[in-house]
């Protein structure tokens, strides 16, 4: 068993109640997701991926939280980091129309930002493997909104949503004298709003063709 969050005091599927129950918010992200997408007319194979993904994230981590095992552990790290990678590709040739060999560069850059970040669990509760997302994050974001692009704040509101999530998730030990649930749900409900709010920036510039 894999003990990581304040919630789990042993073992057993329920366990993590408030863990498991909140990554729903994440299939509300992938389907709210959807319905924009389907009335912007929007709906490329490569936005269904990515609506897929954004799901995927949380089943891996309902699995995760439930199960508390090492198997169950990679398919809730792998959909994340396959999200991440796969927006910043789709921003870059889609929304800022950057060359293929340039947008690899980028998420090969966010890649290997991750798994060296990945090389120090300890810090900041196992939240620093997410600080390069965020500063890529903050960074197309000003983007976005110096470019005018369409919700132009979207990405901006989604980087501030970002920064109070990994708040609750990196404080998620340090609450369990205050409250035997931790804060570790509150970073799964706030992440989704995130995850959706970045597709929403994206898919309202997306270059189809």
């Amino acid at each position: 068993m894999i003990d990581l969050y304040c919630e789990r005091l042993g073992p057993g599927l329920w366990a993590e109640p408030l863990n498991e129950l909140t990554n729903l918010a994440f299939l509300v992200a992938a389907w709210v997701s959807w319905q924009l997408a389907r009335r912007s007319d929007t709906l490329p194979g490569s936005v269904v991926v990515l609506i897929a993904l954004m799901a995927a994230v949380g089943i891996g981590s309902a699995l995760f939280h439930t199960f508390a095992t090492t198997w169950a552990r990679v398919l809730d790290v792998v959909p994340i980091l396959m999200f991440q990678l796969y927006f910043s590709w789709l921003y870059f040739r889609r929304v800022i129309s950057v060359g293929s060999f340039y947008s690899a560069l980028a998420v090969a850059s966010l890649l290997i930002a991750a798994l060296i970040a990945r090389l120090f669990p300890s810090v900041l509760n196992g939240s620093l493997t997410y600080l390069p997302a965020l500063a890529l994050l903050v960074g197309l974001g000003v983007y976005h909104y110096m470019e005018q692009k369409q919700e132009r704040l979207a990405l901006l509101a989604a980087s501030g949503v970002f920064v109070l999530a990994l708040f609750f998730r990196t404080f998620d030990e340090a609450a369990c004298p205050l409250t035997p649930f931790g804060t570790h749900f509150l970073w799964h409900v706030l992440n989704a709003v995130v995850l959706y709010l970045a597709f929403w920036g994206l898919v309202r510039n997306l270059r189809t063709t």
